[in-house]
Parts: C-alpha cells; sequence; structure tokens
C-alpha cells in the first residue's frame, strides 16, 4: 500500500451524512473480480493456499544440496508469494470499503494470521543459503537453474558480513517485541493519551482541538485562532515532554545497538545498506539544501508581507496566501484534466490510465460510511493497480491527489509487465518518483491553462508549499535524524535539553534570521512519527528532487527521454535505485538535481513576487 491523507474539506466530509457501501453506485466501485469473482471465490482458494505452507517442510535442511534443489525452493516461495499477494489484495481492499463491516475484516484477519504463519515457516530461506560456503555458492550461481534468481541471491549474501551466527541471531530475534517498546509508548502517548481540549474557530464554533483539528486550524484565515491552537497543541508536548524525550532516546539507542550488533559503521549506513546508497548521497541532499536556503528566506519574507503581518511565526505558514480557486471539478473532469497533463508520457501510459479511471473501475471514487479515509494506491502482479479515494469535487487538491496515486498505479502496472514476479515489487526510494513525477506535471499544466494572474499565482504557490515541504522540511528532519543518532554513537544521552537544543539550531538554520521561533516549536521533534524509523524521511526529499528533474527532462526531450522514463517504471527492482534512476537521467550521487530542484523553487519564489 501507498497512500497519503486528503486534505481541504475531508475532515468536513465526515460530518455530512455519507451514504453506506449498498448505496454506492456501481460505477463508482472499483471491480475486483479481477482478483476474485466474490468473497466465497476467495474463501474457495484461501484454503488451499494456506495448505501449501507446509510445504515449505521438505526443503529445511537442504538448500545447499545443489543448485535445483535451490532453485525449486526459491521458485516455490514466489509462486506462493504471488498467490498470497493475489488473496492479501482482495481481502485489504475489502476491508478499506467498510471497516465496520466484521465479514470483511475477518478476512482480512485470516489472510493476515496466514501470511504469518507462510513467513514463519520460510524464515530459514535466508540463513540457509548464507552458510553456504562462499566457493560451493559460486559453483551453484554458475548453473543455469539459478539464472532467474540470481539477483535475488546477489542481494541475499551482501548480508554475510553483516550476518552473525545461529544463536546471536536467534536472540536479536526474540527482541522484537521489546524493540519496538519505545514506538509503541510513543504511539499510545501521542494518538491515545493526549487530550486537548475544545478550542474555537474564526467562526467561533467550538471543537475539539486533535492531531486533524490542528492541521485545518493552521490553515484559518485568523492569526488569534492559529496562535490559539499553535499554544494549546504543544502545551500538551510540554506536559509529556520527559516522557517523550525519553522514548525517543530509546527508538535511537536501539538503531545505534543493532548496527553495532551486525558490524555497521554507523546506524546511518545500516538503514542505507539494503538500498545501496552511500552515505554521500544523504549527506549532498542536505548540504544542497544548505546552499539554496537564502531563496526560502525570500519565501517566508514574501509569505509575511503578502499576509501584512509584521512578524512570521510558525503558525502562519500554512494559511494559503491566496484563497482557492473554489472550482467544481467532477470525476470525469478531473480525470480528463490529470490525463491531459500527462500526454507527454505517450498514448500508452495515457490511455491505459483513462480506461483503468473510466471504465474499468481501478478507482474506488468517493466517501461512503465506514470506509477508510485519505487515499492509497494497491496494486498487484496478477489484478489491476486499484486506488481508494474519497474525493470531493469542490476541493482542488483532490485532483493532485488523484495524479498522485495514478503514478503508484502505473509504475505498478509497468513494472508487473516488465518485470517477472520475484523482481518486480519497487522500493520506497523509487515509488515517490512516479507519483510526484505525475504531480509536476498537472501543475505546470494547470499553470499553463490558468486565465488569470491570480490562478496563476494560486498554482505557483502551491507548488512552492509543496516543495518547501517535502524537499525542504524532510530534509531538515533527515538532518536532525543524523545528529542525535551520532550523539548517541559518540556516548552523549539524548536529554531533554539536548533534543531541544539540537533542534532549534536547525530551526534556525532552516527559518532564517528574520523567522519568530516560538519556544513551542522546539518541541516539534516530539512529535514526528517517522522519527522512529529513523532515515526514511530523506527519500521523500530525493524523490520529490528526482521528480522534478525527470519532469522536466521529459518535457524538454523527446522520444529517447520518454523512452528512459518509461523504462524506468519498468524496471521494478531489477535494478538497485541509484541505477535505476541514473538509468532514467537522473544521478542522485550528485549534488546536480537537488540543486536544479533547488534553483526551480526560487525561479517560483521570483514570479510569485511579480504575480502578488
Amino acid at each position: 500500500f501507498s497512500g497519503r491523507g486528503l486534505s481541504g474539506s475531508n475532515a468536513m466530509s465526515r460530518t455530512k451524512t455519507l451514504p453506506t457501501r449498498d448505496k454506492v453506485k456501481k460505477q463508482d466501485q472499483w471491480d475486483l473480480s479481477p482478483l476474485f469473482a466474490s468473497d466465497s471465490a476467495w474463501e474457495k482458494a484461501f484454503g488451499p493456499w494456506q495448505k501449501r505452507i507446509a510445504g515449505y517442510a521438505r526443503f529445511r535442511g537442504r538448500l545447499g544440496r545443489d543448485a535445483a534443489t535451490l532453485a525449486a525452493c526459491l521458485k516455490f516461495d514466489a509462486d506462493l508469494d504471488r498467490e498470497g499477494e493475489r488473496l492479501g489484495n482482495y481481502a485489504y481492499l475489502r476491508a478499506a470499503e467498510d471497516e465496520a463491516d466484521s465479514a470483511c475484516q475477518r478476512m482480512k484477519g485470516r489472510f493476515q494470521h496466514a501470511a504469518t504463519q507462510a513467513a514463519e515457516a520460510s524464515s530459514f530461506i535466508r540463513p540457509e543459503i548464507m552458510a553456504i560456503p562462499a566457493a560451493r555458492m559460486k559453483t551453484m550461481l554458475a548453473s543455469p537453474r539459478l539464472a532467474p534468481w540470481r539477483i535475488t541471491l546477489e542481494r541475499i549474501l551482501r548480508y554475510r558480513p553483516h550476518t552473525l551466527g545461529k544463536k546471536e541471531e536467534q536472540l536479536l530475534a526474540m527482541q522484537g517485541q521489546m524493540a519496538d517498546a519505545s514506538s509503541q509508548i510513543f504511539r499510545q502517548l501521542n494518538d491515545a493519551d493526549m487530550k486537548w481540549g475544545p478550542v474555537r474557530d474564526e467562526k467561533g464554533n467550538r471543537l475539539e482541538l486533535s492531531h486533524s483539528s490542528y492541521s485545518a486550524l493552521l490553515h484559518s484565515p485568523s492569526r488569534a485562532v492559529r496562535r490559539d491552537a499553535f499554544r494549546r497543541y504543544y502545551a500538551q508536548y510540554d506536559a509529556h515532554k520527559n516522557t517523550l524525550a525519553a522514548a525517543l532516546n530509546g527508538s535511537v539507542q536501539r538503531d545505534v545497538y543493532y548496527a553495532r550488533a551486525r558490524k555497521f559503521p554507523s546506524a546511518l549506513e545500516a538503514a542505507l545498506f539494503a538500498d545501496r546508497v552511500p552515505v554521500s548521497v544523504y549527506d549532498n541532499l542536505i548540504a544542497s539544501v544548505h546552499r539554496n536556503l537564502p531563496a526560502l528566506y525570500r519565501y517566508l519574507d514574501l509569505r509575511r508581507r503578502s499576509m501584512k503581518l509584521p512578524d512570521l511565526h510558525h503558525y502562519d505558514t500554512y494559511v494559503p496566501i491566496l484563497a482557492d480557486l473554489q472550482k467544481r471539478i467532477t470525476w470525469d473532469q478531473a480525470v480528463k484534466l490529470v490525463i491531459d497533463s500527462l500526454a507527454p508520457l505517450g498514448g500508452v501510459y495515457c490511455d491505459t490510465l483513462r480506461r483503468g479511471l473510466l471504465c474499468a473501475r481501478w478507482a474506488d471514487r468517493y466517501p461512503n460510511k465506514g470506509k477508510r479515509s485519505g487515499a492509497f494506491s494497491s496494486g498487484g502482479y496478477d489484478g489491476p493497480p486499484y486506488m481508494l479515494m474519497n474525493y470531493e469535487p469542490t476541493v482542488l487538491d483532490h485532483v493532485f491527489t488523484l495524479a498522485h496515486e495514478a503514478g503508484h498505479s502505473m509504475h505498478t502496472w509497468f513494472s508487473a509487465r516488465g518485470q517477472p514476479f520475484q523482481y518486480y515489487h519497487y522500493t520506497i526510494f523509487v515509488a515517490e518518483v512516479a507519483s510526484t513525477f505525475n504531480e509536476q506535471l498537472l501543475v505546470r499544466h494547470m499553470m499553463r491553462q490558468a486565465k488569470t494572474r491570480r490562478e496563476r499565482a494560486f498554482l505557483v504557490n502551491r507548488q512552492i508549499d509543496a516543495i518547501r515541504g517535502t524537499l525542504i522540511r524532510q530534509t531538515m528532519f533527515a538532518q536532525f535524524e543524523k545528529i542525535i543518532h551520532a550523539a548517541v554513537e559518540a556516548g552523549e544521552p539524548l536529554t531533554m535539553d539536548t533534543l531541544r537544543s539540537e533542534y532549534r539550531k536547525l530551526l534556525e538554520k532552516y527559518f532564517g534570521p528574520d523567522f519568530v521561533i516560538d519556544k513551542e516549536l522546539e518541541l516539534e521533534c516530539l512529535r514526528i512519527p517517522h522519527f522512529y524509523r529513523a532515515f526514511y524521511v530523506y527519500k521523500y526529499a530525493t524523490g520529490m528532487s528526482a521528480a522534478i528533474a525527470l519532469s522536466q527532462r521529459v518535457l524538454s526531450g523527446g522520444k529517447r527521454e520518454l523512452d528512459d522514463y518509461l523504462g524506468f517504471l519498468s524496471g521494478g527492482c531489477s535494478k538497485y535505485p541509484l541505477e535505476l534512476l541514473k538509468a532514467a537521467g537522473v544521478d542522485m550521487e550528485s549534488p546536480q538535481p537537488v540543486d536544479a530542484a533547488l534553483g526551480y523553487f526560487a525561479t517560483l519564489v521570483g514570479e510569485l513576487e511579480e504575480l502578488l
């Protein structure tokens, strides 16, 4: 699943009277029959698949015998996984239609239980492969029987220097739940125990302050409302700051412990190892953003002047400078707008997507009672790349969400047709490139089509804020993660004062000398869930940088540039992420793509200054 929240009126839509699932028109629902014709058909397939899990036992302890046995095991594993993916997709999608439907939730739960059984039954495969002596493995790899699995095996064998003995590995595996304790403490406190009480919006309406309403209140045109929400929100983090600091410290200590146990030089290098990303990519991202921060300072000052404020605080940075365009865009109109913007990607891409969205019912379009919120793309090797939407015709941002999820879905569509099953799953590092690429084409198309200066200014401002939020803000988070992990590796405990001090330095760096940093904002470092999945957020920033570079390359290029990009979409995980991007025309080991994206950001800031 890859997805995003839907902004705008999505929260308000929850207060409307939504139709029950059985009242939703069929053409507005996704068609899951390519996966299974019915729930009963799923049941007939699920039982035999679950029984096949026991088949792993015949390979246990035999993988080093010969190439034929190893190849047979890998094929069995892939075949079981492929059928499991089809079963799992159907169960998850049915459950998303109505989270109160107990039959569908039970279906999902039964699949999850069986999938866990399969993971346990197959857990011997990687250790046995790594236990095969290097000379013997070299001989086995020369066999044609293992040719389809060569990349898989080479990637497993990369971990040999970081794999411990059987007893040590068993001990590490036993620590799983304990290792997740810090993250669980944070989630329970952040999502369940914190209570903010009531606040009032700009119309005097009384509402409960929460994570979702806080985001909405920061978009209020009333500065007093924004400031009050900001202070009340962070008062809860201040009240729990020592507990939250201890939880974050525990999470970082865990990362450092596992990196050392597996003989990595640092937690950062351990996190980058799977994608074979050098530390220089991480460092170049931070350095490039630092070089280009003056353009951000210019934009923040432009925002202050346009809003006629004496100074600028963090709670002033989310409210739109210009009001929404207030256009009503139907589903069919949104699809046409998105397809028109993607015309540079050619007939195969656009015709396939058009059929999927208008005829083949890839998308579940509108909200209904009990339906999962937000949006996501969930595709598979043997079925359509489905999209869950909660589309609101009056919210322009939902058109961009459609383009975003369509990018994920078409990435899956091309990968499934370009690769065998074992190599079609693309990694998170490249996943956001395809989705953000589509948003880039959409906003550029809409900017060209703008009928007034105000309309173009709104779209330029939207693009600026998208780059600011994804490329620059996520890089600040990435730098904070690097700093706090390095501190623990150097033997420094992460006290509350240390966390606040280090985070404030970054706030001062990234927001500039004319930005007012309220003391409450130092506590922002305690509320970011991604910090419990360390060294992940940098992928958002590199993904947007690559998407901007690739979209500019395709728009200004010809057949070769288009073929390079479609080749990237078809690549799955047949190569490492940086290799896939380099073949598409973007070298992320160079600072050039990030510098170019931030150069584009500076150009947009200059244009917005003129338009306003």
